[in-house]
């Protein structure tokens, strides 16, 4: 394995990873800094998502054009310039634009990163049969990144001030930029092939289009968990503090669930594989936590307690972190094997539908809590978690 590659896909999914988590964690000053209600924070939410449905397939389409290293360099470029302008905000305006700037980078960085997590972390010739596992591994260290961000954001925040926090903020994100052109990317480029695969071939693949809809329906599942996390707490009853805390609890266990599933996946899959079961180990895992946070979506709609509440963000945590892995493993898993050379217009069109339920849910939540309340309106994230089981269960079936 090339050591600049793995360190430089550390830096860079920690980065990844921070950048998820930032609008949940300034959410509570920025909304006092700009005094916008739900529905404007919602706003903020939907923006980025929006973002991610022509860029993500933008990513796509020049990672497999122009090379990853370009797309991965300009994504790091936009992050920079998305963490300045939030460091001199003024006005919904240039949250809008940072936001907007945010997205696009992000979509550049998740593009490239994803496609790169079993050279970063595999053998070449291990990547086929253990990609779940580079996935669950990578997105651990995502995870990490999520996890510290909003405890490093309030403590910075109380100690240094917003300009001060993003411009070393800023400056953290140089140093994947750097490492990425220590990189061996000609070692890693997806082989010529002797059949020239169109984006029609793609589009007509139907495991593809499969998993695109479960990741449509699981993304504002975490979106809005993630983004509302503190709100659901405090109006139980919890502190701010408090909740601020837990919310780091929460990307404490959605990325612990990760290194868990990378971990115990290929135990569970001996295990099948010892009793005759023909099903494999992915499907198993990802339908069973799909029902369960339906599960656990229901609970937060109707819960009443602040303990009860925390308990059920914490178990959410827990639930949604192996989820993503295990889809964009089984489609690019199916993609590589396929349609070999499609590889970045397939996780491309896979951000790019996400994005759309990132876009559009967060958006109609935001307004349903101006209404009726934000325990209501989870019940359209309820609904998401129904999508997420049937499309699950259907992948299953046609795989």
């Amino acid at each position: 394995m090339d050591t600049y590659l793995t360190t430089m896909q550390v830096a860079a999914l920690s980065i990844a990873g921070m950048c998820h988590a930032l609008l949940g964690s300034i959410k509570v000053p920025l909304a006092r800094q700009l005094q916008i209600d739900e529905s404007r924070m919602g706003g903020l939410v939907s923006v980025f998502g929006f973002t991610l449905i022509p860029m993500a397939f933008a990513a796509g389409i020049f990672a497999d054009s122009f090379g990853r290293e370009t797309v991965l360099v300009a994504g790091f470029v936009l992050l920079i310039l998305s963490v300045l302008v939030l460091a001199h905000l003024k006005s919904y305006r240039m949250a809008v634009l940072s936001v907007l700037l945010l997205g696009t980078g992000w979509s550049a960085l998740v593009n490239v990163l994803n496609a790169t997590q079993g050279p970063s972390f595999l053998p070449l010739d291990e990547i086929a049969d253990r990609l779940s596992y580079a996935m669950n591994l990578g997105d651990f260290v995502f995870g990490m990144g999520a996890f510290l961000m909003p405890i490093v954001i309030g403590y910075s925040l109380r100690r240094m001030g917003l300009r001060s926090t993003f411009m070393v903020f800023a400056s953290l994100i140089m140093i994947p930029l750097v490492l990425s052109f220590l990189v061996d990317w000609q070692r890693i480029a997806p082989e010529e092939t002797t059949r020239l695969f169109t984006f029609s071939d793609l589009l007509h693949d139907k495991i593809v289009w499969i998993c695109c809809i479960a990741f449509l329906f699981h993304v504002p599942v975490e979106a809005c968990v993630a983004t509302w996390a503190t709100t659901l707490m405090i109006d139980r009853g919890v502190e701010e503090k408090n909740s601020n805390l837990l919310l780091s609890a929460f990307w404490l266990t959605f990325t612990v669930s990760r290194l868990i599933a990378a971990i115990l996946m290929p135990f569970l899959a001996l295990l099948i594989k010892e009793r005759a079961m023909n099903v494999e180990t992915d499907h198993v895992v990802v339908i069973g936590l799909a029902v369960i946070m339906l599960a656990v979506v229901l609970g937060l709609v109707t819960s009443r307690g602040k303990r009860q509440t925390s308990t059920l963000l914490i178990l959410a945590g827990l639930i949604l972190g192996p989820i993503f892995p295990i889809l964009i493993a089984q489609l690019y898993g199916h993609v590589s094997a396929e349609l070999p050379t499609m590889e970045g217009r397939a996780i491309g069109l896979f951000f790019c539908i996400g994005g759309i339920g990132w876009a559009v849910v967060p958006f109609v939540v935001g307004k349903l809590a101006d209404r009726v309340g934000l325990q209501k309106a989870f019940l359209v994230v309820a609904g998401c978690s129904t999508g997420l089981v049937a499309m699950c269960i259907v992948l299953y079936l046609f795989a």
